[in-house]
């Protein structure tokens, strides 16, 4: 199906509290990344924003509940911005990344971006101060085609 699938880094993201939100983050560039992501302990709600000019899933996202009791795995493309919000205490998050993470390229945008109006459950109670000052879309987008620096 043409997907990435040499993973180059396993990460693992353990999150104490309930109402814990990550994201939404993705890599620019050549380090644009693949991510597979599996709930290994808990439960969290998983978020995908599209960033993909040119696709047809352009500026929609997706979202869906995964569990440590259901394993499921999500696959989110490169190109794409990811999230979660943990559903419980103690909800740990596995992922396997290509390319390897580059802080330099490392970018994000706002969880509550307007643009994709994704339907979190409930009002996170715990967001890092990274996270509480990403971008919205329209930002990140008007600073891209400016050729202005995107990186968050």
């Amino acid at each position: 199906m043409g997907l990435e699938t040499d993973f180059a880094q396993r990460s693992v993201s353990f999150n104490t509290r309930r109402g814990t939100l990550r994201g939404l983050h993705f890599q620019v560039g050549a380090y644009a990344e693949t991510k597979l992501v599996r709930c290994a302990r808990g439960k969290i709600f998983d978020a995908i924003a599209d960033l993909r000019p040119h696709q047809p899933t352009f500026a929609t996202a997706f979202h869906v509940e995964l569990d440590a009791d259901c394993a499921t795995m999500l696959l989110v493309p490169p190109g794409c911005a990811h999230g979660f919000l943990t559903l419980e205490d103690a909800s740990e998050v596995y992922y396997e990344i290509t390319p390897a993470y580059q802080p330099r390229a490392s970018a994000g945008i706002i969880w509550s971006d307007p643009a994709f109006a994704i339907p979190w459950p409930f009002q996170p109670e715990v967001i890092s101060e990274r996270d509480q000052m990403l971008p919205a879309s329209a930002d990140y987008f008007s600073k891209l085609h400016a050729g202005a620096p995107v990186r968050v």
